[in-house]
């Protein structure tokens, strides 16, 4: 038997989830696994699994899109909303503060060293990031194939993101019995929609135009070549291409923020990814990390500040806003989704292409940090990173932990005259 929470009760919860969820989306999917059905009893674990299922189907944070179905089940849209946005707002709230003293700060020698160790902690983060992931999924040589064309395809062909993923979700159908295809989880009990096509058709075309109308209210005002405008206008495509967490796609956003539009540096986009790591919520926040520093230094308004926040509230409002159009109006036929190969199917191949996509975000980062550097600086990279990649596998230390270790580091290597890259 499951129990049915106050609204306030619930809303409690969500906040406290949303402080809390660390450790990426595998410790945030635990956390809410915990708190609703093992701690409150309030979600029972045939819903949690389909609600689960179903979110790793779609783009964008998996965690985030399942605490909006868990919300959704318990208090219908608003619970929805609600579960949603608390999940997010504290490390949005977090993002910004740390990105505000950052480009403040971030010319003091001890500030400069501290973010050197992040960077160098971050190389080492996603160098587990494409272990652990490639472990569980590269389980079939076909499955290998796919993770090797899409890292040739993406780092020395220059394949676009989006046809990468278009193709590798081809193979995944065509190849599905060469494929570990994830398997659904059978529900006890179908549970009748709570909603008429009607109802569900109409809340998307709400949600659809909350997501475009701020968009285009910005490029109205600040024209069409504005900061704001075009990182609402990007970060929306990226939404929609999302499939196997914001690892995936950052190469394609750093390509795109670094090279395209000169919004960030690299060492920035370096920066904002480990801040990203030691803060609550989705990884994916590191975006809203790029639309502030990306406003403040190419502004629309008069003052720094200004333009930071409202790019940080547009990159925020793109990447997120999707999530609920994804979740909110389907919810209530969740439960009736059965028997999906060829989309699992799909899903398997978009995967396998993950392991060579975030692969390639590994090299990436590491020629930024290592080409071209000092000898002094390139083996302090070199250490912090094969440290951080030993402590994550052979440890249970936290990331937030790790990084506030590494950044330390960082610091006090500056303090004592260390070489800090050019």
């Amino acid at each position: 038997m499951t129990a049915t929470p106050t609204f306030a009760a619930a809303l409690r919860l969500w906040w406290r989830i949303g402080l809390l969820s660390f450790g990426g989306p595998a410790g945030q999917i635990a956390l809410m696994h915990h708190e609703l059905i093992v701690r409150r009893r309030w979600i029972d674990e045939s819903s949690f699994a389909h609600g689960l299922n179903y979110c790793m189907l779609l783009p964008g944070p998996e965690a985030m899109q399942l605490a909006c179905f868990l919300g959704w089940r318990l208090h219908g849209l608003p619970g929805g909303v609600a579960a949603g946005t608390l999940f997010v707002l504290p490390g949005a709230v977090v993002i910004v503060l740390l990105a505000w003293l950052y480009l403040v700060f971030g010319a003091l020698p001890a500030v400069a060293g501290a973010m050197f160790g992040l960077k160098a902690a971050v190389l080492g983060i996603v160098a587990h990031a494409v272990w652990r992931i490639g472990s569980t999924i590269l389980r079939t040589p076909f499955a290998v194939l796919i993770a090797a064309a899409a890292l040739f395809a993406i780092g020395l062909v220059g394949v676009p993101f989006p046809l990468v993923i278009s193709v590798a979700a081809g193979l995944g159908v065509l190849g599905r019995r060469w494929l570990p295809v994830p398997s659904g989880v059978a529900s006890t009990e179908a549970i009748a929609p709570r909603a008429t096509v009607g109802d569900s058709l109409w809340l998307a075309v709400v949600l659809l135009l909350a997501w475009w109308m701020p968009l285009l209210l910005a490029r109205w005002w600040l024209g069409a070549d504005s900061t704001v405008w075009q990182m609402g206008w990007f970060f929306s495509k990226a939404a929609l291409v999302t499939f196997g967490g914001a690892y995936a796609v950052l190469p394609y956003v750093a390509q795109q923020a670094v090279d395209v539009h000169g919004w960030v540096d690299t060492g920035q986009m370096l920066v904002g990814l480990g801040l990203a790591e030691t803060t609550p919520g989705p990884l994916i926040l590191v975006l809203e990390f790029v639309g502030f520093a990306g406003g403040w230094q190419q502004p629309d308004l008069a003052g720094a500040l200004p333009s930071a926040l409202l790019a940080a509230g547009i990159s925020l409002w793109a990447t997120f806003l999707p999530c609920f159009l994804f979740v909110l109006p389907v919810a209530p036929w969740v439960d009736h989704l059965r028997g999906l190969p060829r989309v699992s199917a799909a899903l398997a191949g978009v995967t396998a292409a993950v392991v060579g996509v975030i692969a390639n975000l590994g090299l990436w980062f590491g020629m930024q940090l290592l080409v071209r550097q000092p000898l002094a600086a390139v083996l302090f990279v070199l250490a912090v990173a094969l440290a951080s990649l030993v402590l994550l596998q052979r440890s249970r230390l936290s990331l937030p932990w790790l990084v506030v270790a590494a950044a330390a580091i960082g610091a006090g290597w500056s303090a004592l005259g260390g070489t800090l890259p050019s």
